[in-house]
């Protein structure tokens, strides 16, 4: 990849604060904005820009008057899609996000047929497969952001614990991007130290509550989502994906045959380089995690399912 150019499709908190820490990073050439709200693109692609004058590497950030304008992209960050509200149904949900990530897809398919796309909207496991489906590309070039992020929450909370640096603690979380995450803080170190000789049994279970409430309280606070560890996780994706680093990241992919499973999208430890997903590292599971990992996939089929009973993949 020579261009090193990204696309981001959705210039709302996630979308932006991705924009904004790549071009503080410095990791693209090139970035392109597009939102559908009026504006809004338009407006932060030139705060941005204003920005990175004081960035270490220049970086064009221009928007997007429409989706065909995300064209000639190496990655193309999708976050569009719309949160769940009142008396709506998760099927509803699937329903929505599905036909936004078709619809924003296809003309990714059309006017960037060589990008690799990084999917960040929600339900994130089923909007990957749907991504994968879509394109009909190898699945090695449909990657969801998913353990990325959780499992900086990981770090964060192993850190708030034992009160050493997160930059040195491992991270590793697999399964769906939602209830039924599996945090694995009992696999990872910090520096060289295994966590299972720093904490006990008993914290390290509330290790894993935590990570998996970890957005749930953000929300508490904010109201809102999170956007700035999200954003930043996304930067990290992209950045071992142009500087074709063969870092190792739980993302969501689409598994042919990987822990027994096929056709579904989950979250697993990969190898990210300059063709997207180069490996996928299939760790050997205990009883007890294989058992959880199967509830999570289940989940994942279930909504899978939604959009095939409605006939949503008809012609695709």
């Amino acid at each position: 990849m020579k261009s090193r150019k990204v696309g981001i499709v959705g210039a709302g908190a996630v979308g932006a604060t991705t924009a904004y820490t790549l071009a503080m990073m410095g990791t693209c050439h090139e970035i392109v904005l597009f939102d559908i709200a009026e504006g809004v693109a338009k407006g932060k692609a030139i705060d941005m820009a204003q920005a990175s004058y004081y960035s270490q590497q220049g970086t064009i950030i221009t928007a997007a008057e429409k989706p065909e304008d995300i064209k000639d992209c190496d990655i193309v960050v999708v976050t569009a899609g719309v949160p769940r509200k009142g008396d709506m149904t998760r099927a509803d949900l699937l329903m929505i996000n599905a036909k936004i990530t078709k619809q924003v897809v296809e003309n990714i398919k059309e006017n960037s047929p060589n990008a690799i796309i990084i999917c960040v909207s929600n339900p994130l496991d089923v909007m990957t497969y749907v991504t994968k489906r879509v394109t009909g590309w190898d699945s090695s070039r449909i990657i969801g952001l998913a353990g990325a992020l959780d499992g900086s929450r990981m770090a964060y909370q192993i850190s708030k614990l034992t009160g050493y640096a997160s930059n040195q603690t491992g991270s590793l979380v697999i399964g769906d991007h939602g209830e039924n995450m599996i945090p694995l803080p009992s696999k990872v170190s910090v520096g060289d130290i295994p966590l299972t000789s720093l904490v006990s049994k008993e914290d390290m279970q509330g290790i894993i509550e935590r990570t998996k409430n970890g957005g749930a309280e953000i929300v508490k606070h904010l109201g809102t989502s999170g956007y700035y560890g999200p954003g930043r996780a996304i930067a990290h994706m992209v950045e071992s994906i142009l500087n074709d680093s063969k870092a190792i990241v739980s993302s969501c992919t689409v598994l042919n045959g990987e822990y027994g499973y096929s056709d579904v999208a989950v979250g697993v430890p990969v190898v990210l380089g300059a063709n997207g997903v180069e490996k996928i590292i299939e760790l050997d599971l205990d009883k007890e995690t294989k058992e959880k990992f199967a509830i999570s996939v289940k989940s994942i089929e279930d909504g899978i399912n939604i959009l095939k009973e409605n006939n949503f993949f008809t012609g695709v």
